[in-house]
């Protein structure tokens, strides 16, 4: 019986994806999770692994073309069998939570599972096997409390909600100044040679939400320094013992744990603001994105639960991800469900920048590169290494003086770097 694979629904708002690379041929055989393609959504390059155990009998798409969710990506034949005439439609395809993955709505014993590559992983880690496994989500697919259950461990926590202090408001939204007409360009060819190159499927991405973020999202910056003497000499003491235990010790990672602390002295730049009914959404985890740019541009990974890991843990996950992202292998998972970003173009140079807010969010932290300077310290001028920052945030959920007393809280930490090592 043919069985054709189809664009399944990526969740969070997307609809489309485009095809990378194609890395089987019309007539191979294949096993169940295998490589079958690799696709670029508006998040990340994912790798789809094959849903099916079978011979590949037509491949309908090729390297470039951007699908919709629901068309037809490869069609296959029973792995014994000859092909049967395929359906007249595609199968429909159930979300999934974290890359692309077909979803099952019934399935024999031996079957196609329906399951997210990190609900497989979290499987074989704890030695489940899912086709032991009764699915309780969207269509049985197979949840990561599913795995939890059958191995006998307790599901994650459900988040508690939190009431509103009284009746919500109505707040009123500027116009978006994205959905303006622009003037139509000049041609430039009247001056000389030019050349047009599309964009790339993540460019166009990024281009839409700057643009979103811009129009709707009253940006205002705080800029402050940072006297990181005594942390720099923290990072330089501890970087080959931290080497010998395969940690890159670097300073972003002390960012994020201050960062992530002052989030929870000041929860209202870990929110998102629903505007339509004038209610902030305060956020009671903190899971911090970090910028990470890549041939392809830029991209925001996630970290999550910050506040709560030590700073050498945060030092070895924050390059395994950054390594996974410039590699190609990232998740949906990895890139979603951040609370507050960070963006340290301190590697390549600059005295500052003021960052666009990465919506939903509320606020974003920017950091340059550290200099040393000569700074007044009990009357005498004395050389320390300040590090430049900016923290830009949505006016319509704090003030300037909000702004500041929340960097402050970063600055303070980063400056009394023992302080990271004995918080939470």
């Amino acid at each position: 019986m043919l069985r054709t694979f189809v664009l399944p629904d990526l969740g969070e708002g997307l609809v489309e994806a485009e095809i990378r690379a194609v890395l089987v041929h019309e007539g191979d055989m294949v096993k169940e999770d295998s490589p079958l393609l690799e696709v670029e959504t508006d998040k990340a390059q994912v790798e789809i692994p094959s849903p099916f155990a079978g011979r590949v009998e037509k491949i309908h798409v090729e390297p470039g073309q951007t699908v919709k969710v629901g068309q037809p990506l490869v069609s296959f034949a029973d792995a014994g069998g000859a092909a049967a005439p395929a359906p007249s439609a595609a199968p429909a395809a159930a979300p999934v939570a974290s890359a692309p993955r077909p979803a099952a709505t019934e399935r024999a014993d031996g079957g196609p599972v329906a399951a997210a590559p990190s609900t497989r992983r979290l499987a074989r880690e704890m030695g489940v096997d899912l086709h032991a496994v009764r699915g309780t989500g969207p269509g049985g697919r197979i949840t990561d409390d599913d795995v939890r259950a059958s191995a006998g461990k307790p599901a994650a926590a459900p988040a508690r909600a939190v009431a509103p202090a009284g009746p919500a408001k109505p707040l009123a939204m500027p116009l978006a100044k994205a959905g303006l007409e622009p003037p139509p360009l000049p041609k430039f060819e009247q001056w000389g040679p030019v050349e047009r190159q599309p964009l790339s499927h993540l460019r166009r991405t990024i281009a839409e939400r700057m643009a979103l973020s811009a129009a709707l999202v009253p940006h205002v910056s705080h800029f402050d320094k940072v006297d990181i003497t005594d942390l720099n000499a923290i990072v330089t003491r501890s970087f080959e013992a931290a080497k010998q235990r395969e940690i890159t010790l670097t300073l972003t990672s002390f960012i994020l744990k201050a960062a992530a602390l002052a989030l929870h002295e000041h929860p209202q730049f870990n929110a998102s603001l629903d505007a339509g009914v004038g209610e902030l959404i305060l956020k009671r985890y903190c899971h911090l994105g970090i910028a990470v740019a890549t041939e392809r541009g830029l991209i925001v990974p996630v970290i999550r639960d910050v506040d709560k890991k030590p700073v050498m843990e945060l030092a070895r996950e924050l390059a395994a991800l950054a390594q996974r992202v410039r590699d190609g292998k990232a998740t949906l998972d990895d890139l979603r469900g951040g609370t507050f970003t960070v963006t340290n173009i301190g590697a390549l140079g600059g005295t500052g920048a003021i960052p666009i807010i990465n919506y939903p969010e509320v606020a974003i932290l920017g950091v340059a590169r550290g200099r040393e300077e000569p700074v007044v310290r009990s009357g005498q001028i004395v050389v320390r290494t300040m590090l430049p920052i900016t923290l830009t945030f949505d006016h319509r959920v704090a003030d300037g003086a909000d702004g500041a007393r929340f960097a402050q809280a970063i600055v303070r930490r980063l400056e009394a770097p023992e302080t990271l090592f004995l918080e939470w």
